[in-house]
């Protein structure tokens, strides 16, 4: 499978540490200078605005998929290669699943806890096999991780879940994984056994 489309889930908020605006920098820039176009949620603040605006300034393709009734409140970026306006989160979410080639969560709130876990459950199921990545720069997703592990050892899913996704903390960690990254399917039925 070649990857030529990425998608980032990460937040909107405004309020968040510089350090965190550096990573989403970081990776906007690397998926330009990768020729990996950026599929995101089409807000221009927050990690999400910082990160389409570091792979617009590379040189980068970068394709927004917002719902109408939160445009206003994400301030819609309005400079993307591409602006799709959708009716609902569930279209939002479908569609930036469907153009996409990867997933990558970075630092993020409630809606990007959701839709990492959405598409890590979709994987878990069959419903995909792309490659999902959780950018762990700093430790911010150590917690996750470990109700993750606490998941998997008390049961609640299979053992082999521990390789629907892909732990990185750098950009070039990153664009290695997005790369070299097998896509592994997995059984329904691992679930259910």
């Amino acid at each position: 499978m070649t990857i030529e489309s990425v998608c980032i889930y990460c937040g909107s908020s405004v309020h968040v540490a510089p350090a965190y605006k550096q990573i989403a920098h970081n990776v906007g820039t690397a998926l330009a200078r990768h020729n990996l176009r950026m599929i995101f949620g089409g807000g221009s603040i927050g990690l999400m605005g910082i990160t389409a605006d570091a792979a617009l300034a590379a040189g980068g393709e970068v394709i927004g998929i917002i719902p109408e009734h939160i445009r206003s409140h994400e301030i819609q970026h309005t400079g993307l290669t591409e602006l799709v306006v959708v009716d609902s989160m569930h279209i939002r979410k479908s569609l930036m699943a469907e153009r996409s080639d990867a997933f990558v969560a970075l630092p993020g709130g409630f809606g990007t806890i959701e839709e990492l876990f959405e598409i890590l459950t979709w994987k878990q199921i069959g419903l995909h096999t792309k490659p999902i990545l959780i950018y762990n720069a700093s430790g911010f997703w150590d917690p996750m991780l470990e109700l993750i592990d606490h998941v998997i050892t008390t049961n609640f899913a299979p053992q082999n879940n521990r390789r629907i996704f892909t732990v990185v903390t750098t950009p070039e960690e990153m664009i290695d994984a997005i790369k070299t990254i097998s896509t592994e399917s997995f059984s329904p039925e691992d679930k259910w056994k």
